[in-house]
């Protein structure tokens, strides 16, 4: 198997995901995923799809990540990672999307407007 990549994305965050043969690390911005998400969930973000399909020990897994915070990065390393398991064995889909991993969450910030304080608020309203 030669290297194979996906992309996932979450809010403003981007995550480039490259697969190779290998013994199961998980590399994030050159850094191991345990040190690079340091709370317990965001971990489980990442290796829940590997879980599902049962494929934790059967590749290395090197994840660029950009843009936006740590929550959305874990969960647009957890689309990518998704993708890529689809890519490598069409199998792998029916289980995946049972757990909805496949579905992209598109909830951006919304632009902030003029005439505004923010993008909904509005200045208190005096009637005299």
């Amino acid at each position: 198997m030669e290297q194979i990549n996906a992309t996932g994305r979450r809010k403003a965050s981007i995550a480039r995901v490259y697969f190779r043969e290998g013994k199961g690390t998980i590399t994030v911005n050159g850094k191991d995923y345990k040190e690079y998400f340091p709370l317990e969930y965001l971990r489980y973000n990442l290796t829940d799809p590997l879980a599902t399909v049962d494929a934790q020990d059967k590749y290395d897994i090197y994840i660029n990540l950009s843009g936006g915070g740590y929550k959305g990065q874990a969960e647009a390393a957890k689309l990518g990672i998704t993708r890529a398991l689809e890519k490598i064995d069409a199998d792998n889909r029916p289980p995946l999307k049972e757990k909805g991993y496949f579905t992209r969450d598109a909830r951006v910030v919304e632009r902030k407007k003029y005439g505004k304080p923010k993008a909904r608020k509005s200045f208190q309203f005096s009637k005299r």
